[in-house]
């Protein structure tokens, strides 16, 4: 299927779907593939998750736990809250990178729907998760440990910036991954987190981003089902510590 910014529409082979955005007095074109969730997307973040949720009751990796938390704690490492902040930041880099020329996968509608849809799946992981498993904090502020949230919104937003730049520019594609550890380690480092917290929350928020981009096309043909000539925008948001999604049409 083809799509301009005109709206016409033109059949192609069925083995393969791609989408072509063409801009005005301009040759570049972008091409987006089939969304597929293949299980070798799906080997990695298994992996983390599996991991994650076994440090929870495996004595080896428990005592890992602790050890690591003891290491980080004989530096004596002053707690900070960029980790508030670097969480978002991979997402915002490919929102501020496409408004600087370096065109991303996606228009402006398609990457925010995608990136909201994944917001709301990490969301729905996490927080019944950390009422289920009640895994208490190093700190001891509380029992919401397990998974870090803070992690797996980094990772599902690293994610989300490999996804977009992975075929045109590799390496900024992956760059987003740095972001994501550095939230985690520093979730660790400001004592809230355990080692096995941010590694299944790394799991997680990859995970979410993956089935975003599966679920998309879906989403899409739901939200343009009534009229096609409406305008949709849907946004993610974080305040007071809850994450949430607002959704504005136009008829």
């Amino acid at each position: 299927m083809v799509l301009s910014v005109c709206g016409k529409f033109s059949a192609q082979n069925n083995d393969s779907i791609q989408t072509q955005e063409i801009k005005k007095d301009s040759t570049v074109v972008l091409n987006t593939e089939k969304n597929t969730l293949s299980y070798k997307k799906l080997i990695i973040p298994t992996a983390l998750i599996g991991y994650g949720v076994a440090s929870l009751s495996v004595n080896g990796l428990k005592q890992l736990n602790f050890s690591t938390r003891d290491e980080i704690n004989e530096h004596q490492p002053d707690h900070i809250r960029l980790d508030n902040y670097t969480q978002f930041a991979p997402a915002a880099l490919v929102y501020g990178f496409n408004a600087f020329g370096v065109e991303g996968k996606h228009n402006f509608r398609d990457r925010t729907i995608i990136y909201g849809t994944s917001m709301l799946i990490t969301s729905a992981f996490v927080l019944p998760l950390k009422h289920i498993t009640k895994e208490e904090r190093p700190d001891q502020s509380n029992n919401l440990s397990f998974p870090s949230g803070h992690t797996a919104i980094a990772f599902a937003s690293a994610q989300f910036m490999f996804r977009e730049y992975k075929d045109t520019n590799f390496l900024l594609g992956i760059s987003g991954y740095s972001l994501a550890i550095f939230t985690g380690v520093y979730r660790m480092m400001n004592d809230k987190h355990w080692f096995g917290d941010v590694v299944g929350g790394a799991g997680f928020g990859i995970l979410s981003t993956e089935l975003a981009y599966w679920l998309y096309p879906k989403i899409n043909n739901l939200l343009g089902r009534k009229n096609k000539n409406s305008a949709t925008m849907v946004m993610p948001y974080y305040q007071n510590k809850s994450v949430g999604i607002g959704f504005v049409k136009n008829f």
